[in-house]
């Protein structure tokens, strides 16, 4: 319909990019197109020109607050090219002029947030912990793999942490890297989603950006995040879903990128890892494909939100469902008589269709043990039940309880009992060299051995103390390594680089390992499990 009138309309030469025609500007001719435009719901203003009479300037194209149409005929129009939100945002993002927000300053999002400083954006952290607030404020890191330094020439850059998420208002691109765990019934819990939905949509603005990277189930960003976007900001503004037809309404992007966070890993640099993007129209894929872009080397369009979080799905469930096949085929190997380590290793000499994987006591960290939970809950809606990514998860979940009974074994063969044991466990982060304790089974592990009456004490050179969470509440320090001999079991839960295993068995009675920390140690007071 707009464009139909502006055909019509005495305007169409004179919105001719580039072109300077006299044309036949009547109040109705004006009228007629500036009302096109607000049905539209297309702000006349992006379409910015003079009018000029006998070379000075009379008026300008401008909306009032009553809405006054333009006051002049008969005269000399110069256009100006029309500025769009899509244009204007993608012109910042790639002269890196764009303000960033990124929401969640954890494992996922301060890192985020020092490559876009790095590359010369201007960044700004939100997150309700006002203690990570304050310490990127005062220049400090709670990031292990994070130096202070790090974070003091970011600050030095202009990054800002806060909690009030009224600045929201201010950034050209949100980033959503917010905590998706389980819930008491194994069912996904999207409420720090739908809390950070509810604390962006009173400040969001025409032409803003907006991106989730927190790992969750196919279809919560157009599920769950964007009703609430649309429903509750005070604009009356739309996600884009136009796919290009339409440059001109006042709305919002809105795209899904997963986070590819390997804490620990120091063999693949951040920007190295290719960045998936589905966006919730092509404009908003290729705003979100441009903006990390500017800090990774390679990203990859997928065609909708739903696929790029289905491609997250796929990538942890391919890790859960091979760990759970290694783990199972230990317990068999350990009833035969078979080191499960050396099969591993003798496999994955062949050049080709096997990738090794390795047992534990259990997984942890975000998404692996999560992840698959998450597809299955959201299978059940169509009817559906994925069999083979439960039974994954049944044999994972069951490996805390394994290594629990091996130490009672372990204890019974010395004569001794679990009620009452001094336990010294070793390591409690998910995996070695990290300080992160997110899903960590040597959580579930303790507790176990709690509720069996033994005395534990854990030391960890990576996680000073175990405090209060979501499932747990220990309130255990980390000990020192200098009376081993006093404990009855030493339990390697986490096989961290810097502890000396031949000291340790040394040192100990009683050594259980669960991680085969002590390959290549002979020694009768090893059990591995």
């Amino acid at each position: 319909m707009l464009v139909q009138l502006l055909l019509r309309s005495p305007l169409r030469k004179a919105l001719v990019i580039g072109s300077t025609v006299p044309v036949s500007v009547t109040k109705n001719s004006l009228r007629m197109v500036t009302i096109a435009m607000l049905a539209a719901r297309v702000d006349p203003g992006y379409l910015t020109g003079r009018l000029h009479r006998d070379g000075g300037i009379v008026s300008s194209w401008s909306q009032t607050d009553n809405l006054q149409y333009w006051r002049t005929h008969n005269s000399m129009i110069t256009p100006v090219v029309p500025t769009t939100l899509f244009s204007q945002l993608k012109a910042k993002i790639e002269t890196h002029e764009a303000k960033i927000g990124v929401i969640g300053l954890g494992y996922v999002g301060l890192p985020l947030t020092l490559l876009y400083m790095d590359q010369g954006f201007l960044v700004t952290g939100f997150d309700i912990d006002q203690r990570k607030v304050d310490a990127l404020t005062e220049g400090k890191s709670y990031i292990y793999r994070i130096p202070v330094e790090e974070i003091q020439e970011a600050r030095a850059k202009g990054l800002v942490a806060t909690s009030e998420f009224c600045q929201l208002a201010e950034m050209d691109a949100i980033i959503i890297c917010v905590p998706t765990p389980l819930n008491d019934y194994q069912e996904p819990d999207t409420s720090f989603i739908v809390n950070t939905a509810h604390a962006i949509a009173p400040h969001l603005r025409a032409g803003q950006l907006v991106v989730l990277e927190s790992t969750t189930y196919p279809g919560t960003t157009e599920e769950l995040l964007v009703p609430i976007l649309e429903n509750e900001n005070q604009n009356g503004l739309r996600a884009a879903r136009r796919n290009g037809a339409s440059e001109m309404a006042p709305e919002f992007y809105v795209a899904f990128s997963p986070e590819r966070e390997d804490p620990g890993n120091t063999t693949v640099a951040r920007r190295d890892i290719p960045k998936v993007v589905g966006g919730l129209d092509l404009q908003a894929a290729e705003l979100a494909a441009g903006l990390y872009g500017a800090v990774f080397n390679r990203t990859v369009q997928v065609s909708s939100p739903a696929a790029a979080e289905m491609t997250k799905l796929l990538e942890n469930i391919y890790r859960c469902v091979n760990i759970a096949l290694v783990n199972e085929l230990k317990l068999l190997c350990l009833r035969m008589g078979l080191d499960i380590w050396e099969v591993i290793d003798a496999a994955a000499t062949k050049p080709f269709g096997f990738q090794p994987f390795y047992p534990g006591p259990g997984l942890g960290g975000h998404c692996i043990p999560i992840d698959p939970f998450y597809l299955s809950w959201k299978a059940k809606e169509w009817d559906f039940r994925t069999r083979f990514i439960e039974l994954a998860g049944e044999i994972n979940l069951g490996m805390p309880y394994h290594v629990v009974a091996s130490v009672t074994t372990a204890l019974n063969q010395r004569k001794k009992a679990l009620n009452g044991a001094r336990i010294m466990l070793l390591g409690v982060a998910y995996k070695k060299d990290i300080d992160d304790l997110r899903e960590s089974p040597a959580l579930t592990i303790i507790e176990l051995l709690h509720k069996e009456g033994a005395e534990v004490t854990y030391n960890d050179p990576h996680i000073p103390s175990i405090g209060k969470g979501r499932k747990y509440d220990l309130q255990m320090k980390s000990l020192p390594l200098d009376r081993l001999q006093e404990y009855d079991c030493v339990l390697i839960v986490t096989d961290h680089s810097s502890y000396d295993y031949r000291r340790i068995v040394e040192e100990s009675q009683l050594v259980v390992d669960s991680r085969n920390a002590t390959r290549g140690i002979r020694s009768a007071k090893i059990l591995h499990c």
